[in-house]
């Protein structure tokens, strides 16, 4: 198995349909196929060898596209980089990873002096944007114009495939290597039948390519023969409009993207009845946000996904089927195909069902380490077990509901709360747009439960009426004891509350840091 096949099983069977749509160009397979072949051997002239890393700081696109597929068939290694990142940090991953060779577009331009500044060996950078190509660039569109095909690699299995930098919520980030059979593990999970994809279906890339969780739809709607549209970026009025024109069939998006589409006043207007799969990922989702994007998409059916990119990402799925119960909306599924989960005490024992725990997983989703960090990777991979960091437990049925990340469990007065729960019923009064919940320093509890919420537009919700409303559903203690009102809250780019950054403020002074 490699990243490529899909690929060539379309222009096989399909060389004239169209693959990918991008603004007013549309492509077929068999061109699309051609461009990959030059980029490819482009590549190759330019010095790329077996298993150097190429990198691409860019917003989505049809070249994007053409990169991820290019890399591994010239049999180099893939490195999208994440487009939130300052360029400290994107110097960083290209000195830590050793890459030499950037795509980069005209969105991060601006960012090129000071990541060359700060690692000098990037020795080519290829512009793959539109406009004049800078100085000290090459250009995207005369290197495939220019360039004899390279017939592809074909190399796959357990071969790198790519480098996936974990977000760097806490410290600097780590490169995750990930195989070809790794990212098609998890793919193969949404081509499972019963879950998302289908063939021949219009996929709509709206969340950022350079994340794992649209990298595993993208692959999963190349498996299946379908077509690509991408947006830059997300945006609403532009998601509704796109899904309108091209009758897109499946989309990911990930919960705020989710909040911000059905809160939207044009959506009463517009046309969506083409989407038949929401497959939504990255971040936790408030089983209230979930219900009512179940009726403002009635047509489509709701795929959730949860993991994390050390499992290339995908450990469990909650299938379409697993909707239609109210009472396992909570979950996030059961295992994925070709995958094993077990909860865990500290000392690595499996606990009973219904106790909370240490998530593990065990399958060919599991990744084959952290770029030069034996450590690290030893204290994450145990007996074969990834130990993903997050709590939950499981039901008789096999079905996970996630509580908190493990290090983020608040004690209060000798009593766990898991802000999972606090933030369900947060986000079950009408006034909260979102919310998260954290342990802030107490004197007398050691730590209490403090609620950072996002009212809705022209509402004037107070903390007393928010206490007064969580109440209903959780136990007194698990109630915030504090509230704090924002205008918005700090997400990475896969679109985490950054909760580290939220906790910040409040434990800067602390004598000891409980969190």
């Amino acid at each position: 198995m490699y990243l490529t096949q899909g690929l060539h099983r379309s222009v096989q069977q399909t060389p004239d349909a169209t693959m990918t749509v991008f603004g007013e160009q549309t492509r077929t397979f068999a061109e699309v196929a051609d461009r990959v072949a030059r980029l490819a051997g482009a590549l190759r002239d330019l010095g790329v060898g077996d298993g150097d890393r190429v990198a691409m700081l860019a917003l989505n696109s049809d070249r994007y596209h053409e990169y991820l597929l290019a890399v591994p068939w010239a049999n180099a290694v893939l490195n999208p980089v994440n487009t939130r990142w300052s360029a400290a940090e994107v110097a960083y991953s290209l000195e830590d990873s050793d890459t030499r060779v950037m795509l980069i577009d005209e969105a991060f331009v601006d960012m090129l002096p000071a990541i060359e500044q700060s690692w000098p060996k990037l020795r080519t950078v290829i512009y793959a944007g539109d406009g004049p190509v800078p100085e000290g660039a090459l250009s995207y569109d005369a290197l495939i114009s220019d360039s004899e095909p390279l017939p592809d690699a074909r190399r796959g299995g357990d071969q790198l495939a790519g480098l996936f930098y974990t977000g760097g919520t806490t410290g600097f980030p780590k490169g995750v290597m990930l195989s070809h059979a790794n990212l098609l593990t998890s793919s193969y999970g949404l081509v499972a039948p019963g879950f998302a994809f289908r063939p021949r279906g219009v996929f709509l890339h709206a969340a950022p390519m350079f994340h794992l969780a649209d990298l595993m739809a993208w692959n999963a709607e190349l498996l299946q023969g379908g077509r690509h549209v991408f947006l830059p970026s997300f945006d609403p009025v532009a998601v509704m409009e796109a899904i309108t024109q091209h009758q897109v069939t499946d989309v990911l998006l990930v919960p705020t993207m989710i909040q911000m589409l059905i809160d939207h006043p044009q959506i009463a207007q517009s046309d969506l009845t083409s989407l038949r799969s929401v497959f939504y990922a990255a971040a936790p989702i408030p089983q209230a946000l979930l219900e009512r994007a179940m009726k403002a998409f009635p047509n489509a059916e709701f795929v959730q996904g949860y993991g994390m990119t050390e499992l290339s990402p995908l450990a469990t799925l909650l299938s379409p089927a697993d909707h239609e119960n109210p009472a396992l909306l909570r979950a996030a599924g059961r295992a994925a195909p070709c995958v094993e989960v077990r909860i865990v005490d500290p000392h690595g024992k499996e606990v009973p069902r219904g106790t909370v725990g240490e998530v593990t997983v065990r399958g060919g989703n599991v990744m084959l380490g952290y770029w030069n960090k034996e450590k690290e990777t030893a204290a994450a991979i145990r007996d074969g077990w990834m130990h993903t960091g997050d709590g939950a437990y499981m039901d008789e049925d096999g079905y996970l509901y996630i509580v908190d990340r493990i290090k983020d469990m608040i004690v209060t007065g000798g009593e766990n709360v898991y802000s999972a729960e606090v933030e369900n019923a947060l986000a079950k009064h009408p006034a909260v747009a979102s919310c998260a919940v954290i342990g802030i320093p107490d004197p007398e509890w050691g730590e209490r439960v403090h609620a950072i919420v996002v009212r809705r537009a022209d509402t004037d919700l107070t903390a007393e009426e928010l206490r007064d409303h969580v109440k209903n559903f959780i136990a007194g203690y698990k109630c915030p004891r504090s509230v704090d009102f924002v205008e918005a809250l700090p997400l990475s780019g896969a679109g985490k509350i950054l909760k580290r950054e939220l906790r910040e403020q409040y434990w800067a002074d602390a004598e000891r840091q409980v969190n």
